[in-house]
């Protein structure tokens, strides 16, 4: 049992540790792990304010985790609950007051709020103490509400959540607000500059940035877990790639619009010139000020690169088109990356954009059916695609079909 000098000190280090995150999505999933953790809580939920709802967000059930196969993810459905009194998280967003409830199926008579028991009901889950907290910035605004279910005492069996431990997850949802803010001006930015591509390129939206975006993030994960890689790198990773698949085809912006937005097919002269987005996108942050910058560089030129050496634009110097010194094909051109010569993330975000390119509707195709792709995917293991990633695709496929949905295009 911590004493109050070691809580405060937990608490802290967590605000600090949730503080280095720039993605929004994989914040939410880490300010839950680490508020779960503080307070031993089986379960909790993130909603994020959105006009006048509270969005379901993010989720998280060691229950219902349990009983899925090793390496599966949970998935859950996103909806929105009106900001009002009505509900527990409604109400602790209105009165910006933190409600602690012992046993939620026996509320005290009088209260404005319900507890909705369909959750439970479909999953069997059930839900007993509830620590609700909302999450405020410094402005005083409210930016979500923070849910903690079932708290468990040290010998694992249920318990109230403790009423001293209220202040510390106070503090603990302020920084996670601060926190939530700055992220979101982050994802904000980030969509802005996309929708330049997008001015100039239909097909370059928001949703099928968030997706690519998404399911880079799925595949990278399962792939690197595979290969034994520490959790503290996968994480890390998982922030900096998520943001730089945002942002891996804004060098389009360059291309001319007649390419761009011709409703055909290109023919081999436009193809060529196409295929110059890939270095100008990666002279944007050719200036690398941060992990992002050099992430962002590097998804950009190596997007289009084949695990068989066919791809593009192989090994050239961005600044200048040019192919490095030993590394030129004979006819003037650079000879493809192959294989592991290729970057992680430029061989992840491949595999996520042709599968959302494929299952999209384009000017000149429909979107095609699901097992269409798949068999694709399949069978481009080892020529196109590095065949570990296609596993790891394989593997996280239920996860990234509920991405697809989360991110539909509106």
């Amino acid at each position: 049992m911590l004493n109050e000098s070691q809580k405060l000190k937990q608490i802290i280090g967590l605000g600090l540790e949730i503080a280095q995150y720039r993605d929004v999505d994989l914040l939410l999933e880490r300010i839950l792990t680490l508020a779960r953790q503080f307070v031993n809580a089986q379960a909790g939920s993130i909603y994020i304010k959105e006009d006048n709802r509270l969005k379901f967000s993010h989720t998280q059930n060691d229950v219902l985790q349990k009983q899925l196969p090793a390496g599966k993810k949970l998935i859950y459905s996103h909806f929105s609950i009106p900001l009002n009194h009505e509900s527990l998280a409604g109400h602790a967003a209105c009165t910006d007051e933190m409600l602690n409830i012992p046993y939620v199926y026996d509320l005290p008579p009088g209260v404005p709020y319900t507890f909705n028991k369909e959750y439970d009901e479909i999953t069997g889950y059930k839900t007993r103490s509830v620590l609700t907290t909302p999450l405020k910035t410094g402005r005083g605004g409210i930016i979500g509400v923070l849910q903690l279910l079932n708290a468990k005492d040290s010998l694992g069996a249920d318990a109230p959540f403790a009423k001293e431990d209220e202040p510390y997850v106070m503090y603990f949802a302020g920084n996670a607000a601060i926190a939530i803010e700055r992220a979101q001006m982050t994802r904000a930015m980030i969509l802005r500059v996309n929708k330049m591509a997008e001015l100039r390129d239909p097909k370059e939206t928001g949703a099928h940035v968030n997706r690519v975006a998404a399911y880079s993030v799925e595949i990278y994960e399962a792939w690197a877990r595979g290969r034994g890689a520490e959790d503290a790198e996968i994480q890390k990773n998982r922030d900096i790639l998520r943001m730089g698949a945002m942002l891996h085809d804004v060098g389009k912006v360059a291309i001319p619009d007649a390419i761009l937005k011709k409703p055909a097919r290109l023919n081999p002269e436009e193809y060529e010139t196409m295929k110059q987005h890939t270095y100008l996108g990666a002279r944007l942050f050719s200036d690398k000020y941060s992990e992002f910058d050099e992430a962002a560089s590097i998804i950009a030129l190596n997007h289009h690169e084949r695990w068989d050496g066919l791809g593009y634009p192989g090994h050239i110097n961005p600044a200048t088109a040019r192919p490095i010194p030993g590394c030129e094909d004979g006819k003037g051109g650079a000879l493809g990356k192959k294989g592991a010569e290729i970057p992680p993330f430029g061989r992840v975000v491949a595999i996520a954009d042709v599968y959302d390119a494929l299952s999209s509707k384009r000017a000149y195709k429909d979107p095609w059916d699901e097992s269409a792709v798949l068999e694709n995917l399949r069978g481009e293991a080892g020529k196109q695609f590095d065949p570990e990633m296609i596993d790891a695709f394989f593997s996280s496929l239920d996860v990234i079909r509920n991405i697809s949905k989360r991110y539909s295009e509106p």
